[in-house]
């Protein structure tokens, strides 16, 4: 017998130290209680010790110090808390698209409104009232291609050959003052201008002018409305309904612990990320979409930087016009002519309201001398915004899939991975013993924690992904010269061109990820980088 009870000592001396725990220090709720009532719970509703768990629906009902009460107003608290962390992480996605679309939106603005000024001033100083009774045609111009810029008008082609037409309209009159041009006539001037090339040598240079400016209006509106939808898209995403097996597996993770006294033990890093994976498997459906999305800003961003650069378009604007006015004014005898035979020989003016060709002489129309050539008040600094929103961009990949794996990674939503043993592990202290399932809504299917149907989409989930779908389509139509939106005449026929963007397809990421570690601490507003002057 003796050698018996020795064999049995370790055993009896370890059972006696387990129930010692509960007896002592772990059976007192004070750490709980004083936790509680820090989330506004009463004590008076809170036992100072442990009690029967029987009651309990979602923590183990073992000893515990929540009442029914207590419970299942911590399982609400759970889901505001879980909204919480995922806007909380969702952070960096949303100041950044948000932030960068207001500086690319107002440095366009600023860039047009410098060519507009640049413009008027030049005109100015060069013809005086002369100028200003024509100014309404020219900040016409700039009204239709700030229009556009909103995307409040469908096509620039038609504006810009409006444009030329009226500007011929005006000019002749001023070029031949010895004749009279009643409407019908200027109408059918303007009908002639582009068949006359009167701004240039050939049709097709002057349309290789409009496709530069038109492009790169289609490429800068485009981006900024590419991401206020990536904002947009997020905003709504991030407005989940958590089903009820994911509040549920939440309240476990979070607050079964603070119910079993020990409010400071975290949950095991796998058992936490079981529930994440559970919760947000629907969202994790959006990251195909989304790399697309980002594959086709960062193409398009790219060619901002390069072939549609806004920048240059908006300053070539009045020199332009005023290259076109020159060749015009050097050519005016052989236009003229054209003009009178296509629509007829105009009548002579009466003598007193003709001009002397000396004071025309004085109001000849010049090109920009290199200190005249229009400037924006922003300075050159497009290919740093380039630059910087190229870098987010990139930081922003696979986020939804690694979504999980952020959140888990914060210390103060679950224990290090290096710390096994020591953790919650959803019923005590432990390790967490189930395997951790693989990312998506398809691998959900044998979750531990939370029960996910995968044959049923999520519809939100769907709506999001045709947002995603449709601008990443307007992206890459944009990156190719053509506006989707609005179908101008050129785009029609297949004559913008001027790309060799691909439409994106699956696996076409070959840009690192920021690491999960990271998505939390990018989750902080991004500093706005300084405008130069």
């Amino acid at each position: 017998m003796a050698p018996l009870r020795l064999l049995l000592l370790p055993l009896l001396c370890a059972a006696a130290a387990a129930g010692g725990e509960t007896r002592g220090a772990v059976r007192s709720c004070a750490e709980s209680r004083q936790a509680l009532a820090g989330r506004g719970f009463a004590l008076a509703s809170l036992p100072p010790s442990l009690i029967s768990g029987e009651h309990l629906r979602i923590c183990p009902q073992e000893y515990t110090c929540c009442a029914s009460e207590t419970e299942e107003r911590l399982s609400e608290q759970s889901r505001g808390d879980l909204q919480g962390l995922v806007g909380e992480a969702a952070g960096f996605l949303l100041s950044t698209l948000g932030s960068r679309q207001r500086r690319f939106q107002d440095f366009f603005r600023e860039l047009l409104a410098g060519a507009e000024q640049s413009l008027q001033a030049m005109f100015t100083r060069s013809y005086g009232r002369l100028y200003a009774q024509h100014a309404r045609l020219f900040q016409g111009l700039f009204v239709e291609l700030r229009r556009h810029l909103q995307g409040a008008r469908p096509g620039l082609d038609e504006a810009l050959s409006d444009f030329w037409a009226r500007l011929l309209e005006r000019m002749l009159p001023l070029l031949n003052p010895q004749y009279s041009f009643p409407e019908s006539y200027l109408e059918c001037v303007g009908h002639q201008a582009e068949g006359l090339r009167a701004f240039g040598d050939s049709p097709r240079q002057l349309r290789v002018q409009r496709r530069q400016v038109t492009r790169a209006f289609i490429a800068a509106r485009a981006f900024v409305q590419g991401l206020a939808t990536g904002r947009d898209v997020v905003v709504q995403a991030v407005k989940l309904s958590p089903s009820g097996e994911c509040r549920r597996a939440h309240m476990r993770l979070s607050y079964c612990p603070l119910c079993r006294g020990t409010p400071a033990l975290k949950p095991c890093n796998g058992f936490c990320l079981n529930v994440m994976k559970g919760c947000f498997a629907s969202a994790a459906e959006l990251d195909p979409e989304w790399e697309r999305f980002l594959d086709a800003l960062t193409q398009l961003a790219e060619r901002l930087g390069g072939p549609f650069n806004f920048e240059l378009a908006a300053d070539s604007i009045g020199v332009k016009i005023s290259e076109a006015i020159m060749f015009l004014q050097e050519h005016s005898v052989q236009i003229s002519a054209k003009v009178f035979q296509s629509c007829g020989s105009p009548r002579p003016a009466p003598a007193r309201s003709r001009r002397s060709p000396r004071e025309e002489a004085k109001r000849r129309f010049r090109t920009y001398l290199p200190e005249e050539k229009p400037t924006t008040a922003a300075g050159t600094n497009l290919d740093r915004l380039v630059s910087d929103v190229k870098e987010k961009l990139r930081l922003m990949r696979r986020f939804w899939v690694l979504l999980p794996h952020a959140l888990c990674s914060d210390e103060k939503v679950a224990a290090d991975v290096t710390n096994e043993d020591s953790c919650w592990n959803g019923q005590a202290r432990g390790r967490y013993l189930p395997d951790v399932t693989g990312d998506g809504l398809v691998n959900q299917i044998n979750n531990p924690e939370v029960e996910v149907d995968i044959s049923r989409p999520d519809m939100p989930t769907r709506q999001h992904v045709l947002a995603l779908r449709s601008a990443t389509s307007r992206l890459v139509g944009a990156c190719n010269g053509q506006d989707l939106d609005f179908q101008d005449a050129d785009v029609a026929k297949g004559r913008l061109g001027g790309g060799s963007c691909l439409p994106i397809r699956k696996n076409q990421h070959k840009q690192k990820p920021a690491p999960p570690s990271k998505i939390l601490a990018m989750a902080m507003p991004a500093p706005v980088l300084p405008v130069e002057r």
